[in-house]
């Protein structure tokens, strides 16, 4: 205890032991002392890593140790649920890693397998971009994404084995999965009276005035063939689709069309009728799910692909991350889509674009997306071989020439199978 003497005051020669302190002091002390360590702890350099970071819903360690910076592209349409979400999620690997440097640039979706072929070939281009496994293959083949199996050996234990699988050619491994995608057919609830679940309802409620929009393309029509037995490769990769089944699902369009379906080559003009609530179907992937259900609310429904004498067999393709094989950053890169993918950014994007969850630690709560994974289980996974890189052109061509009117279905199936072997030399 200190003592503050004045000259008059005396010391007394044999002072009595101070008394120990009261217990009311102790606790003035403790208190004290925990109000030190609150403060202490929120002024930014002791906060815990555990603690949330500031306008950061899920609950992450913030990585101070990655620094560096890392370029990616996406292809999602301006102003989409996906790519809001895709941004949010990147803001949130922002503040996960606040020392890495994150671009986020958005290409057209049919210019960017091209133009990222292009700048590896001349070592450029970012560090890594996000898509479909449409071009996986002939990317593979071409050398200009990375491969991934050194890298992501016991990294992806939560992935179902057949989205692992959308992202290999040969075995390899070449990208990090993030969603798988499938077709369906989505219907306006205001104007469909019985959900059609085969081809012959939906010509049914066609006929009887429920209008239908289709965009023509050959990744959207693919499914219909399987719907009447029709298979596009043998074993070998020699073209078979004119040995049955591509005909008739060729003859059913027309059918359609026939009864009053509309076709469009454009896919923003095509959409823009079921968006708006005018017409009742349109077959159309999960990346619209979100933006379908804002502007139809509870009058919009999802179901598979109507069944004809089979099952239909939409595509099924793994949407994921791939990276540069010149990139000086590639650890960053991998890093950073490990961490896109991971379950609360899955999570997220299942919640928010309605992404087909690949991870067994993320569940669809949506019935709607869940109508997406039924769709995605009869689904066709996409083929990376040689042989059906050569399918695109020819039997693009071929839907443009019979809903024009320009071929007949035979004789455009015919041409489209021959063309499709020839390039491939079978």
């Amino acid at each position: 205890m200190t003592l503050n003497l004045t000259k008059n005051e005396v010391i007394p020669p044999s002072p009595e032991p101070p008394k120990p302190p009261s217990y009311d002091y102790i606790w003035l002390l403790l208190g004290v002392m925990m109000v030190a360590l609150f403060l202490w702890r929120n002024t930014g350099k002791g906060t815990p890593a555990t603690e949330k970071v500031a306008n950061h819903t899920p609950v992450a360690t913030v990585e101070s140790t990655i620094e560096g910076k890392v370029t990616i592209w996406h292809a999602y349409q301006t102003g989409s649920s996906e790519e809001k979400t895709f941004n949010k999620l990147v803001n949130n690997a922002r503040e996960h890693y606040p020392n890495l440097s994150i671009e986020a640039l958005q290409i057209p979706f049919d210019q960017i397998f091209g133009k990222w072929n292009t700048q590896i070939a001349a070592e450029a281009g970012p560090d890594m971009f996000i898509a479909p496994n449409d071009k996986l293959g002939d990317m593979a083949r071409a050398k200009v994404v990375l491969n991934l199996e050194p890298y992501l050996a016991t990294k992806l234990d939560q992935v179902a084995p057949v989205a692992i699988e959308g992202m290999k050619v040969d075995g390899v491994l070449y990208g990090v999965p993030e969603s798988a995608r499938a077709v369906a057919l989505y219907y306006n609830k205001s104007k469909v009276k019985t959900v059609p679940l085969t081809t012959a309802d939906l010509l049914t409620a066609v006929k009887g005035g429920a209008p239908m929009t289709f965009f023509i393309g050959a990744y959207h029509f693919f499914g219909w063939a399987g719907a009447f037995g029709g298979k596009l490769m043998d074993n070998n990769g020699k073209c078979i689709a004119d040995q049955g089944g591509w005909t008739e699902s060729l003859q059913y369009l027309l059918d359609l069309k026939a009864a009053g379906a509309k076709f469009n080559p454009d896919y923003g003009e095509a959409e823009a009728s079921f968006s708006a609530g005018k017409a009742a179907f349109f077959v159309n992937g999960p990346w619209a799910l979100a933006d379908y259900k804002k502007n139809l609310g509870e009058n919009l429904g999802v179901v598979p692909l109507p069944k004809g004498t089979t099952e239909a067999t939409p595509f099924l393709g793994i949407d994921g991350f791939y990276i540069n094989p010149n990139s000086p950053h590639k650890d960053l890169a991998i890093n950073l889509a490990l961490f896109l993918t991971n379950q609360e950014s899955s999570q997220i994007f299942t919640d928010e674009a309605g992404h087909i969850p690949i991870r067994s630690d993320v569940k669809a709560s949506d019935p709607l997306v869940a109508a997406f994974a039924e769709a995605s289980a009869t689904g066709f996974p996409r083929p990376q071989n040689q042989e059906f890189a050569n399918y695109w052109t020819p039997f693009g061509n071929m839907y443009l020439k019979v809903i024009e009117d320009v071929s007949k279905p035979a004789d455009a199936v015919k041409e489209a199978c021959a063309a499709m072997n020839k390039i491939n030399g079978k």
